[in-house]
């Protein structure tokens, strides 16, 4: 068992941190300072993004949605999505699988070709 406490890592923020990568999957922690965005962007991966501290405004396409401590986020493959911290935010974010399909890291051999 592997186990990790996301609330005590020392994750300065622009600096995300990669806690776990194994052939299914990634798990990298970010902080996100208050009034700071990640602009809207896109992964290869499908991506859950759970907030652990502080809160975000979430958007994607037409949606969007204020998410606190608890809010489990679920992005598709490729969907565009931006997030903006109300406050000061300590983030999870897993993707999967990883690489996902399209991802510059992957390669023949890791397609299994």
């Amino acid at each position: 068992m592997k186990h990790w406490d996301i609330a005590g890592l020392d994750v300065a923020p622009r600096a995300p941190q990669v806690i776990s990568t194994t052939g299914e999957s990634r798990a990298i922690a970010l902080e996100l300072p208050a009034g700071e965005r990640l602009q809207e962007h896109q992964v290869h991966e499908r991506a859950w993004v759970l907030v652990t501290r502080g809160e975000v405004d979430v958007s994607s396409g037409e949606e969007s949605v204020t998410a606190g401590p608890g809010h489990l986020l679920e992005f598709e493959p490729a969907e565009r999505h931006e997030l903006l911290a109300r406050s000061d935010a300590r983030l999870l974010l897993l993707l999967t699988p990883w690489p996902g399909e399209g991802h510059p890291n992957l390669t023949s051999q890791s397609r299994g070709a």
